[in-house]
């Protein structure tokens, strides 16, 4: 692979930028930068104009509504979105589900639920996790019992993320109870506004409200929204685990948070010169710098052998699942570091787009207000998709033999 891009992946750059500049609404691009809270409308609104472009799904292939773009097209544009302030596009939809929809999926769910995703009118969720079935998906519990044409369903969901806005939830479901645990799921696709789910919150350290247990009491569900066959509901859990891992790697805005670390840096501090002088804390920076860009690397060259190959990322995306959830908590933690005693309230406050700033630290209100907020939230990415010792369990074992 070559590393270096050439001149029509740099002039590929400069549209995204010119786009970038005319079209982001400049006060979601403020809440990215100050880390202020989001909502649903904001996170609609760009998917919107993403796809009013044609570029709302920047990974899926022309026939599907999507750019066609190569690996290292979708590398750009995630990058150059993530300087420029743009929000995250929600991967529970676009990145997560559509996929085993484009794959395993049949021409009705293809034709239906593809085109809600792209343009923004449909929000999804995701039901993997369980009390007790976290990491060990395998022994989820929640049931799905056939009657005729529907499948009633019963059981509980946790850590869903933003399932408060969620129009349909692709979950696991326990169809059998024989042979091995993994032969007994299926994957169903799930209308949120079906009789039967409570959608109850769970408040994060940042005092948020991200996450949520999603309980499931006699919901009926089509079986024409399952997914593939009945009981192989594994397989492609494990093919949407892999792009999930490849996402968390967020190279694109572990960069934008580690030119702010540098910013942040080079201030004059109390001791009268910029932090970064200190040499010690400098070559904190660059070490943290050195994996970010061997991270950016190492994504490259997974999501061009997936583009070749055809395939869901293998057991290569652990690989980028540690490094870049490790990478953006050495980023916050540096932050913190960087700001000193200015970072240690937690002013919950501050996430309102309409906060002014604590006057008793006027030089550093815009990062210090919602950075200990970030740092709490943050600890999560070692955690989800996989907790980081299961991965390094699946590369010991898939990639070293061990």
């Amino acid at each position: 692979m070559d590393l270096n891009f050439t001149p029509e992946e740099h002039a590929f750059r400069d549209e995204v930028r010119s786009f970038l500049d005319g079209n982001l609404p400049a006060e979601i691009s403020r809440k990215v930068h100050g880390g202020r809270r989001m909502t649903r409308d904001d996170f609609v609104r760009w998917q919107k104009i993403l796809h009013a472009r044609g570029w709302g799904a920047s990974s899926w292939p022309v026939s599907h509504g999507g750019t066609g773009w190569s690996p290292v097209q979708q590398h750009i544009f995630d990058e150059e979105c993530a300087d420029a302030g743009a929000p995250m596009q929600l991967p529970f939809g676009l990145k997560m589900v559509a996929p085993v929809i484009m794959a395993f999926g049949n021409p009705a769910q293809q034709a239906h639920f593809l085109p809600r995703i792209v343009d923004g009118t449909d929000w999804w969720c995701q039901g993997y996790s369980e009390p007790g079935s976290g990491s060990d998906l395998a022994s989820l519990k929640t049931r799905a019992v056939r009657e005729g044409d529907h499948y009633v369903v019963n059981g509980q969901k946790t850590w869903n993320t933003l399932g408060q806005y969620a129009d349909w939830i692709f979950c696991l479901v326990r169809t059998s109870t024989e042979g091995r645990q993994q032969e007994g799921i299926s994957f169903l696709l799930i209308d949120m506004k079906t009789p039967g789910i409570t959608v109850r919150p769970i408040i994060m350290m940042d005092g948020e409200h991200e996450i949520n247990e999603v309980w499931f009491e006699d919901v009926r569900v089509p079986v024409e929204n399952r997914v593939g066959e009945e009981n192989k509901g594994w397989t492609y859990a494990k093919f949407l685990l892999g792009h999930e891992r490849t996402g968390i790697a967020g190279v694109g805005r572990s960069k934008r948070e580690l030119k702010k670390l540098k910013a942040i840096a080079r201030r004059e501090s109390s001791a009268g010169r910029p932090l970064i002088e200190d040499p010690r804390f400098r070559d904190r920076i660059a070490q943290v710098e050195m994996e970010l860009m061997a991270l950016e690397i190492t994504n490259l060259r997974v999501i061009s052998a997936e583009g070749e190959k055809k395939r869901a990322p293998g057991p290569e995306a652990s690989i980028l699942k540690i490094k870049g959830s490790e990478i953006q908590q050495m980023l916050t933690e540096l932050q913190m570091q960087a700001l000193g005693h200015y970072a240690l309230p937690y002013l919950h406050e501050s996430l309102d787009p309409a906060w002014s700033g604590d006057p008793a630290m006027p030089s550093y209100e815009d990062d210090a207000g919602p950075l200990s907020g970030h740092y709490f939230n943050v600890r999560k990415t070692t955690i989800y998709g996989g907790s980081n010792e299961i991965q390094k369990n699946i590369i010991s074992q898939m990639i070293l033999g061990l």
